[in-house]
């Protein structure tokens, strides 16, 4: 298609029922495309000159409107949040011959989402739990922790003779354990003097929830109960509600980011 007057003349695209405006040299942005030689007059069935600068093509509108959107870029999309159709994107993308599109459509291009796993080890013991938190995105680990908060409850001097009950006990904020950027420790339940005596106890807190708990099996389960709410998939390790005691466990989760 030729322009008069050195402007450019708009053509207009029937993909699928959805119609599309854009300029010829758009649709040349890949000289070897499939759209280019459509505008040069190369025989197509699959992409039908109606007249008049406008075309019908028998494709998914929606589809091409991404393409179209890589096309005006200048070869960049950003697609929508939430996009699962990557294969049939990336057929588009064959279809009209914009092999580096296909490309970053490709299961290890750079438009597709990484699997992001997350481990979680813990140990049990007479309401006691030790967790850590390993994620291969430090990002997720990061917001994680920031939503994690520790106290510690000492057990202060008797008056009179009386001991303190747990309810007047000061809770003392603790810092995390970051061995690194990827992993974090900690640990709830009460611990004991090696006499058997109770001096102390550790409660964890996790936002949005706004308890201190104590007891490793409930806090087992409000880590699972987050990550699942978060996107996170559950691959292995835990199979029932309730950790018994004594019981230690990996199970890992998996989400895409």
């Amino acid at each position: 298609m030729s322009s008069s007057g050195g402007s450019e003349q708009p053509v207009t695209l029937n993909v699928g029922g959805q119609r599309f405006s854009t300029l010829p040299s758009t649709l040349r942005r890949v000289p070897d495309s499939r759209l280019a030689r459509m505008l040069d007059g190369a025989a197509d069935s699959d992409l039908k000159p109606l007249g008049g600068g406008q075309f019908f093509v028998d494709r998914d509108g929606g589809l091409f409107a991404l393409v179209l959107d890589y096309l005006r870029a200048g070869g960049q999309l950003c697609l929508p949040v939430g996009f699962r159709d990557y294969e049939r994107l990336r057929r588009e993308a064959e279809f009209y011959g914009l092999p580096a599109l296909a490309e970053l459509l490709a299961p290890e291009g750079a438009l597709r989402p990484r699997p992001e796993l997350l481990e979680l080890r813990f140990m049990l013991q007479e309401g006691r739990g030790f967790f850590r938190l390993f994620c291969s995105n430090s990002g997720t680990l990061e917001a994680f922790a920031a939503r994690l908060s520790l106290f510690v409850s000492e057990q202060p001097p008797q008056a009179g003779g009386m001991p303190w009950g747990a309810a007047h006990r000061p809770l003392v904020p603790m810092p995390l354990q970051r061995p690194s950027h990827h992993d974090l420790i900690f640990q709830c339940g009460t611990e004991l003097s090696p006499t058997g005596d109770q001096f102390g106890a550790r409660y964890v807190s996790i936002k949005p929830d706004e308890r201190k708990l104590i007891n490793g099996t409930n806090v087992l389960g409000l880590i699972i109960d987050i990550l699942l709410k978060e996107g996170f998939h559950l691959m292995s390790g835990v199979q029932d509600a309730f950790i018994p005691e004594g019981q230690r466990g990996r199970p890992e989760a998996i989400r895409d980011y």
